[in-house]
């Protein structure tokens, strides 16, 4: 019998007791033994969680339990678990979590812990979607040319929302609480950073590419407005808060942040709280991977596969990313030189040589417009819309500098990337 202990009896871990228990036969078929929870540890032990194991406030009582066999982390935060986690290493017990931010920030550090140890992350991407095994598995002859994911449900579904319904952000975010989908602080997933966490180890498997996320671009959704939705719908895209991996060259670029998709691309059909990723690979093309990317259920669902993955073997390359990048000379493309299509609104003065002031200045940047919309607002001012070609991401900064900075400017500029 493989022997479980659950750190962070919540959600998600009441969810994979109950799984391991309900689904028992199915389970132990597919495993080749009996795989039984036998303690959790919980914060508060008052609260009634439904389930039928030993609980305790502390850790160690798990990682000190010579009876366990492998520890589940569901804690939640980075440096608390990533104390816990060496500590149940040390102990040579195998790992499951599904805590993103941890790995963001301390995936090779466990990787050298861990060794021949198993240490199974698949939930910590995606929910249910078994994209960590299709990339390390699945796809591991081929070389990743892209990936391209929603992987953050909230947004997803406010983004949804406000493109069908015509709802405002503040509304929608609002209703997202009440729904459970947004916690009381939306910040860490409306503001791109639960995504980026995500995207960074996909990249480790994909490229071996050793990022943090202050490293890459990430920005939120909290400046859309329904001016950016019109301009969508007229030009056939729609927006979604994307997570972007693509290699040119020599070069890896990583980035989290609303993008404005065509309409019949695959990726742009993904709706509500669910996520999809597509990955190209030089082999096998495009493949896309659609599922729920949260909830206690789906997320406990790729919890449990990989402690039945343990099962059959305890030794598992643990694959939390490389200590150099899979080809040589490949690294991180700085920021400053990502090159992309974009999308710029702002409010100005509605009168006589503001449009080819503008114009002028995109000019100067070495900025081409591709197209320009004039949309009427207060008296006396208008909303400038483009869409340009190519262009490089320190341009763009820097005209965003100076038409703000411009005393004919009303409303700073908002920039959205075009994902062609």
């Amino acid at each position: 019998m493989l022997k479980v202990g659950v750190i962070g009896v919540g959600t998600v871990g009441t969810s994979v007791v109950k799984i391991l228990k309900n689904n028992a036969d199915i389970i132990t078929a597919r495993a080749g033994q009996e795989i039984s929870v036998i303690s959790g540890v919980v914060n508060n032990l008052d609260k009634e969680r439904g389930v039928d194991i030993k609980l305790s406030k502390d850790p160690m009582d798990i990682i000190n339990d010579p009876n366990i066999d492998v520890v589940v982390e569901l804690m939640g935060g980075v440096e608390g678990p990533f104390e816990v986690v060496k500590a149940a290493l040390a102990k040579g017990k195998s790992v499951v979590t599904a805590n993103k931010a941890l790995l963001a920030y301390h995936r090779y550090e466990l990787q050298e812990l861990a060794g021949d140890i198993a240490f199974e992350y698949e939930a910590s991407v995606a929910g249910g979607i078994p994209i960590i095994n299709a990339l390390r598995d699945g796809l591991s002859a081929n070389h990743i040319e892209s990936i391209k994911g929603i992987m953050n449900g909230t947004c997803n579904y406010m983004l949804t929302k406000m493109m069908n319904e015509g709802v405002d952000f503040q509304p929608i975010l609002d209703e997202a609480q009440a729904l459970g989908y947004a916690e009381a602080d939306p910040t860490f997933d409306i503001g791109g950073f639960d995504a980026a966490h995500k995207l960074l180890i996909l990249a480790s498997i994909a490229y071996g590419i050793d990022a943090k996320p202050e490293d890459i671009l990430i920005e939120g959704i909290e400046n859309i407005t329904q001016e950016d939705i019109s301009f969508a719908k007229e030009f056939g895209y729609v927006i979604k808060l994307l997570t972007i991996a693509k290699k040119t060259g020599n070069e890896v670029e990583l980035r989290t942040h609303p993008a404005l998709v065509k309409a019949d691309e695959m990726i742009a059909k993904i709706d509500g709280v669910m996520n999809g990723v597509s990955v190209i690979g030089d082999m096998v093309g495009e493949t896309l991977y659609y599922g729920p990317g949260a909830g206690g259920d789906a997320t406990a669902s790729a919890v449990v596969a990989n402690i039945i993955d343990i099962a059959r073997s305890d030794k598992h390359s643990p694959m939390l990313g490389f200590k150099t990048p899979l080809e040589e000379g490949l690294k991180l493309k700085s920021k400053a030189e990502i090159v992309s299509k974009y999308y710029l609104r702002m409010g100005v003065e509605d009168k006589p040589g503001v449009l080819s002031s503008v114009t002028k200045m995109f000019a100067d940047h070495d900025i081409s417009i591709e197209t320009v919309l004039q949309r009427p607002c207060e008296k006396e001012n208008a909303n400038l819309l483009f869409a340009t070609h190519e262009a490089v991401e320190k341009n763009i900064q820097s005209i965003i500098a100076e038409l703000s900075a411009a005393s004919f400017v009303i409303t700073a500029p908002t920039m959205i990337r075009i994902e062609a």
